[in-house]
């Protein structure tokens, strides 16, 4: 560890807790971190290396907004190139793939998994790949990172019988009416708890979702589900404008979706009831009624195919059973 570095550390410690510790306790605590320093290397970066930084995921960051990027991505990119850039304890503009390399290594050996390890990488993948290809820096680190291989694990989608004990296991008409809506619509949490009343067409048993990347899309609905949906409002005396609301009436949050959704699980005896699990299931089921998988996509909010197949579960006795019939 370099000495001055050490020492103008150990200086902003003191100045920052001054405040906080008395002058009794102050050389304790300053004495116990300067032996806990001792074995590491600190070196001290320049203020304009830092401020450089800033502005580089500044304009990363705008890049994205420009791009349509829904906040929820924007913010999990910048935790996880932060958390990256702390470990790595340079610069930008010096880090290497031995950075990168090392840091997946002790994530790896924290126990996080190879799914979102693979994340990641792919996080870090697209913002050193911006910078080079805006040539604010001279070398993309990640290039020679190799994907991280997950194992292919084919997830399970709730059966005919799961939605009918979920079905009667219902307590009210606005849950009767959410499971049926995440069945028959495959929208997401967020995107369901996002709509308004004046939103859904009964008549013509279609709404329109606000989706990922801020794009509109148009999702369809079954005779059941809208006659569910249409009894639970017609119930609803509140003015709030949300299509969902919680017992004083505000709009249904995510988690309370989620919540309600894991205690009817646990009622119903169906194992891991979550909203996600209702898309894989509509998806899977309207490929195996020969839905184009395009059109799948199209429903599902998907801009690639390749998403929407991770979507669906296509079982040994569909493929024999579609090789016999155009065989």
């Amino acid at each position: 560890m370099a000495i001055d570095a050490k020492q103008s550390f150990l200086s902003q410690i003191e100045h920052k807790c001054s405040d906080m510790l008395t002058v009794a306790e102050m050389p304790k605590i300053m004495s116990t971190i300067s032996d806990l320093l001792q074995g590491f290397r600190m070196e001290e970066l320049q203020r304009t290396d830092l401020d450089q930084d800033d502005d580089l995921m500044e304009a990363f960051v705008a890049s994205m907004k420009v791009q349509g990027r829904s906040e929820k991505t924007i913010d999990r990119y910048q935790y996880v190139i932060g958390r990256f850039m702390t470990f790595a304890g340079v610069p930008t503009r010096s880090v290497n793939v031995y950075h990168i390399r090392k840091w997946i290594t002790a994530e790896k050996e924290r126990g996080i998994q190879d799914s979102t390890l693979e994340g990641n990488r792919q996080v870090l993948s697209s913002y050193f790949g911006w910078l080079f290809r805006e040539s604010l820096i001279e070398k993309n680190p990640v290039v020679n990172v190799g994907v991280i291989k997950v194992p292919k694990k084919q997830k399970k989608t709730y059966t005919d019988i799961d939605i009918e004990k979920l079905n009667q296991c219902c307590e009210t008409l606005r849950d009767r009416a959410i499971l049926h809506f995440l069945r028959a619509t495959g929208c997401r949490i967020s995107e369901m708890t996002g709509l308004d009343r004046d939103t859904v067409d009964l008549d013509a048993l279609e709404c329109v979702v606000h989706g990922k990347g801020n794009k509109d899309r148009v999702v369809y609905m079954d005779a059941v589900t809208g006659m569910i949906l249409g009894k639970y409002l017609e119930t609803r005396k509140d003015d709030n404008p949300a299509l969902f609301v919680g017992k004083r009436h505000e709009r249904l949050q995510p988690g309370g979706v989620r919540c309600m959704l894991k205690k009817l699980g646990a009622e119903a005896g169906v194992d891991h009831v979550h909203p996600h699990k209702f898309r894989r299931t509509l998806a899977t089921g309207l490929a195996r009624h020969g839905m184009p998988i395009q059109e799948v996509a199209t429903l599902l909010g998907h801009e690639k195919l390749d998403t929407t197949m991770r979507y669906v579960n296509v079982d040994r006795e569909d493929t024999k059973y579609t090789y016999r019939r155009f065989s």
